[in-house]
């Protein structure tokens, strides 16, 4: 490279120092020594300034197709981005879509679930109110019948006893002093028959109410039962085993 300077600055001296031509600005130089220092500058030359002179010389071309590249690629890549975008608008569209579906399928099978344990709490609601409406009328027979029974009983014990009192006073009537001992012993087979069946209706009594109260309480923990089977169903624990409940 440092030819190059060397050979120009050699042509440089060579046209100063040439002869002009009157009257014009032409001179005469030696064609010999110029073109011989001309090939020497030609040598010197790296060869990387005819390839730049050749990228320069088809620089339009390269720009044009880097550009027409440059514009395939972004149009191929729009194109790619737009059925890239189709595509995950419908498959999100069918999720959704199959999303729904699996959503209304659960809450139809849960507002089925819900209606059978509805229908089975009142079902076995209904059954428990029956079986304590059968219990109440058979306790209340049991205590009705048993209660007439000791009332007929204390009545016809009565009537015996007051019977005996009357016939033992018409066999005491002619002697006075047997007379008032029949009176005295009438008075109390009387009282006592009275007070038997004083007993006897308060045993009916103290029985028909023990009968009472212990349906009662069984009635009581069947609708505490039905109670809490109720709070149960409304805070979605299930249904109870009614029947574990009233074995209790």
């Amino acid at each position: 490279m440092y030819r190059v300077f060397e050979a120009l600055d050699e042509l440089v001296a060579i046209v100063e120092e040439a002869r002009g031509i009157p009257p014009t600005r032409s001179c005469l130089v030696p064609r010999g020594d110029v073109l011989e220092l001309l090939d020497d500058v030609r040598d010197a030359l790296p060869g990387e300034l005819d390839d730049a002179q050749d990228v320069l010389d088809h620089r339009d071309k390269i720009v044009s197709d880097a550009r027409t590249g440059a514009e395939d690629t972004v149009a191929g890549a729009n194109e790619q981005a737009e059925h890239t975008i189709g595509t995950a608008r419908e498959e999100a569209d069918r999720i959704l879509a199959d999303a729904k579906a699996h959503a209304d399928r659960m809450v139809g099978e849960a507002s089925a679930h819900a209606d059978h344990l509805v229908t089975s709490a009142r079902e076995e609601a209904d059954r428990v109110v029956a079986e304590g409406k059968a219990e109440y009328e058979a306790v209340t027979g049991r205590a009705r019948a048993e209660s007439e029974r000791m009332v007929e009983a204390g009545k016809t014990a009565y009537e015996r006893s007051v019977a005996d009192g009357l016939a033992e006073q018409e066999r005491l009537v002619t002697q006075t002093e047997v007379v008032r001992a029949a009176h005295a012993e009438s008075a109390r087979v009387i009282d006592a028959a009275h007070a038997d069946a004083d007993q006897l209706r308060e045993e009916c009594d103290r029985y028909v109410d023990s009968q009472l109260a212990d349906f009662e309480d069984k009635l009581g923990n069947a609708l505490r039962t039905v109670g809490r089977g109720r709070q149960q169903w409304r805070s979605g624990s299930g249904v109870p085993d009614y029947a574990a409940e009233f074995r209790r």
